[in-house]
């Protein structure tokens, strides 16, 4: 009877998700005719009044995202995390590569390819909403600083919804919110697209994180540095090159707002593909499911542990316990890593054109910089992939640090009137900054043991964008720094940076993450039958 009962709560929660997705789209929908009339002033909305249909479909988009999250979130979770908390899902070292990773690894850069395509849209959208609602540069800025705030808040409350709720659930939730934050193109006026923009950058900011914690824990040990690294910087590459050729072919003929309402078709996309990412074993195994969680190991070669309370001697012998200073130094120097990255990405890569025009170079120079630079991030990605899964997870990362060094010291001597080309100092910025990128959250989702894993991961990823929002802050208030002064002000937290991960971090190549929560007190004995 117990049986029965889980099937058939479990069978009303995916008719729960499935109608919140219907209401969702069906929300999203109801703004397309006010979209359409507009067609003959080239989908110009500004000025025109919301009509009732697109008030009740912002209603519908409401109702159907909290249904959806009734279906996904798991009932009795204080009963269902204290029944899994001694348990720990890995594969073994010598696990093999299967077509389910595979095609796992294939599905999560589809998905982060989509979810980043949305932040990478926002340069894209500037130009068209400056015109459409005739307001200065910094105030349209507004609109790129709230999606960053938004990311900020969606990339750590998704962590922490991925640690309780579980990762699936919470991947599936970020996907339903995106699509109804598509209706961010319909939106007549800036202030509302101001505010669904927050939305759509808090639905999108929980997909990384999550997915690296994910993949994390499905691929074997020898596999895992390489798959994470590839993963997420094929998916962050993938984005920016979606959003420009979506760009280049769409925006012409619908205007900007086009870019906004992709998000449709392809959240819609995400929800298909969410049925491809497997349910957590270990969630599974807490709901009582034990046949399914035994098939989603065997499909991915993993192996469930009892663990019990480490022994005194045993906690002496344990690798750096990830407890108390280890662990806040170790959060301290990636946070303060990513931040880095922020000011860098979001920040001088963008000042820089402008700066070198205003010092005499070509305008054909500085832009041939930013065409270099998705060229130069491609390759970027597997020199980092090779290095870190090849020779070392964390000098990896102070090496790629100390290249970023390298190249803001550049730029600070082009400042100082040294003289030379410009080229190395940004050749240097663009390899180390997307080195960074790929490897800081794939190695913070490696260095955390599971209770934490999710959120500290997601914390790692708000830096990145914490960095942006300094950078835009300081645009939309109409700070301009001289570039020398902005390379000098980066260059502490990026050395302060390669100090702490060198001193707090620790190699996880070929480790297996079930050390990890060894060292924060537990350590398995025997396999879970």
């Amino acid at each position: 009877m117990a049986g029965d009962s889980s099937t058939m709560s479990d069978r009303q929660a995916v008719w729960a998700f499935a109608l919140g997705c219907v209401a969702v789209t069906a929300g999203v929908l109801a703004h397309l005719p006010m979209f359409a009339m507009a067609r003959s002033m080239h989908y110009h909305l500004a000025g025109m009044p919301m009509d009732g249909l697109m008030i009740g479909g912002m209603v519908l988009i409401i109702a159907g995202v909290l249904v959806a999250a009734y279906g996904l979130l798991p009932r009795n979770v204080a009963a269902q995390r204290a029944a899994a908390a001694d348990i720990v899902v890995a594969a073994p070292e010598d696990a093999p590569l299967s077509a389910a990773h595979w095609r796992l690894m294939l599905v999560l850069v589809v998905a982060l390819v989509i979810d980043v395509m949305k932040p990478a849209s926002l340069g894209f959208t500037v130009p068209g909403m400056i015109s459409e609602y005739g307001v200065p540069k910094a105030t349209v800025s507004l609109v790129p600083f709230f999606a960053l705030t938004g990311t900020v808040v969606g990339s750590f409350l998704w962590g922490v919804i991925a640690d309780i709720y579980g990762r699936k659930a919470s991947i599936l939730l970020s996907a339903v919110m995106f699509v109804g934050t598509s209706i961010c193109g319909a939106m007549p006026s800036l202030a509302w697209n101001i505010g669904m923009c927050f939305m759509m950058g808090a639905a999108a900011g929980g997909m990384l994180p999550v997915t690296y914690a994910l993949l994390a824990e499905m691929m074997p040990n020898r596999h895992r540095g390489w798959s994470l690294v590839l993963v997420g910087g094929l998916g962050a590459v993938g984005g920016y090159f979606a959003a420009s050729g979506i760009s280049a072919l769409l925006q012409p003929i619908f205007g900007w707002r086009i870019l906004w309402l992709v998000n449709l078709p392809t959240g819609l996309t995400l929800v298909l593909l969410g049925g491809l990412i497997p349910e957590s074993a270990k969630f599974l195994i807490s709901r009582g499911r034990v046949h399914e969680a035994e098939a989603v190991m065997r499909r991915f070669g993993s192996v469930a542990k009892k663990m019990s309370a480490v022994t005194t001697e045993a906690a002496r012998t344990s690798h750096v316990a990830l407890t108390g200073v280890k662990l806040i130094g170790k959060l301290a120097a990636l946070s303060i890593c990513a931040l880095t990255w922020g000011l860098v990405n979001f920040g001088l890569l963008l000042w820089l054109p402008a700066d070198l025009v205003a010092k005499g170079y070509s305008v054909g120079v500085s832009s041939r910089l930013l065409a270099e630079s998705a060229l130069i991030a491609f390759p970027t990605v597997f020199v980092a992939a090779f290095l870190y899964s090849r020779w070392s997870t964390k000098w990896s990362l102070v090496a790629m640090v100390g290249v970023t060094l390298l190249g803001l010291l550049g730029v600070l001597r082009l400042e100082v009137g040294v003289g030379g080309s410009p080229v190395l100092p940004v050749a240097l910025l663009i390899v180390g900054s997307n080195g960074i990128i790929a490897i800081v959250l794939p190695y913070a989702a490696e260095s955390f043991p599971l209770r934490v894993r999710g959120r500290a991961t997601g914390w790692v990823a708000a830096c990145t964008k914490g960095g942006g929002l300094i950078a835009q802050a300081l645009t939309i208030s109409g700070v301009a720094l001289a570039m020398g002064l902005s390379a000098g002000l980066i260059m502490i937290p990026a050395a302060l940076s390669m100090v702490l991960v060198s001193w707090f971090g620790r190699e996880t190549r070929g480790s297996d993450l079930r050390d990890l929560d060894a060292d924060s007190g537990q350590i398995g004995h025997a396999e879970f039958a």
